[in-house]
């Protein structure tokens, strides 16, 4: 049925029309702006997801910003660390020169002096943008990324770079609890005569077999007389005619006692008295002394005359941690820093008393073999003649203190004298073992923060390539189709204007 009112043909011809003109409007809408998804309203879901990725690498971008800012400041410690090293390094040919007698020790000592101002400027210079990562301790947080979860919580992660003091600092001595049970003396004196770490031999029997004692590879023979003191005294005076160094012999009835002043030597004794005749052992050292059981034959160690101080092989040291020498009456403290172990403590109070100038006082490390314990070993020659024969030893310990400086006891050195000279050349070894240290943790971090730093870089590409798969439109395509598009446009124009003639065919039937 054909109508002048209605034309079915011209409404499906005009829908037709519209159709192509809206995907001709979408395609030439994807071409100008090289999007898919340009808004929410042409795919919501994929928008949504383009939009957090999109938010993501705005924030990655930061986050890579905040790694080379940090790059930079770790580099500047880490050039830090190694040109104190060097200078240190040059510290320790200095002192190594100064061992020698026939040299101006006074010369030397000026030279060490300039070479540690220059550190200590190096020290102070050592700042990025205001952060100086080789003063104090407090670790350094560099924002290094962002971690979100599957339910879309995002939380911050950090890489921490730990802070190395290479000042001289002393630190403050804690005023919290007691750290007393961690640090040990074993006297409350030093005696220069070595007469508290002596080695006591007490003989008996009527046997008249010859008798040996061997004392540090010196043999001597005597035979046992029925009288022991007659035995003892005989064997004194043997072995302080053969003048061994620092070894001398007294005797008491039937009891030999052997003395030892140097400072840090052990001796080994042994003796044998080829019969029934017995030598009990009796030693007024360290516990941990090799003495060997009463009897015919046996051995000790006559130990050196330094006093020990102990420290524990099961506490934890901690930053503050607080350890005390006292010598004479004068306090030498070492205050630990973060991650510091025993060692380091018995280090530090080593460099601590050195420094005090303590006439005649001499100090070595030293780890025990069986216990593995770290030892302070404080030796007195006698040479202080206000102190006299012995000087007072005692030790504390408390929490809450203020840690001292890794380079601590660096302004201390001072070889102008033979005691300054030999305390100096083990202390400069911790010194420039502690600034390596520090220059290797800097390194280990700026390395750490260069991947980390690459990795963002990666992942930021990464990122971006994934949101233009969501949503860039393919332009090979999207050509194709818009020639397609504007095809069926001029046939829907065409359709549309044939479909508008049927009312005028009409008329032919009335004429």
């Amino acid at each position: 049925m054909s109508s002048i009112l209605t034309n079915t043909s011209a409404m499906v011809a005009l829908q037709t029309l519209k159709q192509v003109n809206t995907n001709l409007g979408k395609t030439q809408s994807e071409i100008s702006t090289g999007k898919t998804v340009a808004s929410a309203r042409d795919n919501s879901a994929v928008w949504a997801i383009s939009k957090v990725m999109e938010s993501d690498v705005k924030g990655f971008k930061g986050i890579s910003e905040s790694l080379s800012l940090g790059e930079s400041t770790v580099a500047v410690a880490r050039n830090a660390s190694e040109t104190v090293t060097e200078l240190l390094t040059q510290i320790k040919g200095k002192v190594v020169s100064a061992q020698e007698e026939n040299v101006d020790r006074e010369k030397i000592q000026t030279d060490i002096v300039a070479l540690r101002d220059q550190i200590n400027s190096v020290v102070n210079a050592a700042q990025f943008n205001g952060l100086n990562l080789v003063k104090g301790t407090e670790d350094v947080n560099v924002l290094s990324s962002l971690d979100r979860s599957s339910d879309g919580t995002v939380s911050a992660a950090n890489i921490t770079v730990a802070r190395q003091d290479l000042t001289g600092t002393a630190g403050s001595y804690g005023n919290g609890d007691t750290l007393a049970g961690n640090i040990t003396s074993s006297a409350a004196a030093i005696d220069s005569t070595g007469a508290s770490n002596d080695l006591q031999l007490t003989f008996a029997g009527t046997d008249a077999d010859d008798l040996t004692l061997n004392v540090n590879g010196t043999t001597f023979t005597q035979a046992f007389d029925t009288d022991a003191a007659t035995t003892v005294a005989a064997l004194r005076d043997q072995i302080n005619q053969a003048g061994l160094t620092g070894i001398s012999a007294s005797a008491a009835g039937g009891q030999l006692d052997l003395a030892n002043t140097n400072s840090f030597d052990n001796f080994e004794v042994s003796w044998d008295t080829n019969g029934a005749n017995t030598i009990a052992v009796t030693n007024n050292g360290n516990s941990d002394d090799d003495v060997g059981a009463t009897g015919g034959a046996g051995s000790a160690t006559l130990v050196y005359r330094a006093e020990e101080v102990e420290l524990s092989t099961s506490a934890v040291v901690n930053e503050g941690d607080s350890y005390r020498i006292s010598v004479n009456g004068t306090n030498y403290d070492y205050v630990a820093g973060k991650s510091e172990t025993m060692e380091d403590v018995a280090r530090g109070l080593k460099t601590a008393v050195d420094g005090g100038g303590e006439t005649g006082v001499s100090t070595r490390v030293v780890q025990d073999d069986t216990s593995g314990a770290w030892k302070v070993l404080v030796d007195y020659d006698g040479s202080d003649a206000d102190a006299g024969a012995t000087m007072t030893l005692a030790d504390a310990g408390q929490q809450g203190g203020t840690a001292s400086g890794g380079l601590f006891g660096l302004d201390n050195i001072d070889v102008t004298s033979d005691a300054g000279a030999a305390a100096a050349l083990e202390n400069v070894e911790t010194l420039i073992q502690n600034s390596i240290d520090s220059a290797a943790a800097f390194g280990s971090a700026e390395g750490r923060i260069e991947t980390q730093s690459n990795f963002v870089s990666t992942l930021v590409d990464s990122l971006k390539s994934g949101i233009g798969t969501l949503v860039d439109a393919n332009l090979e395509e999207t050509s194709a189709r818009l020639q397609a598009l504007q095809v069926q446009q001029q046939l829907a124009t065409q359709s549309l204007s044939i479909a508008n003639q049927a009312p005028q065919n009409i008329l032919s039937l009335f004429r």
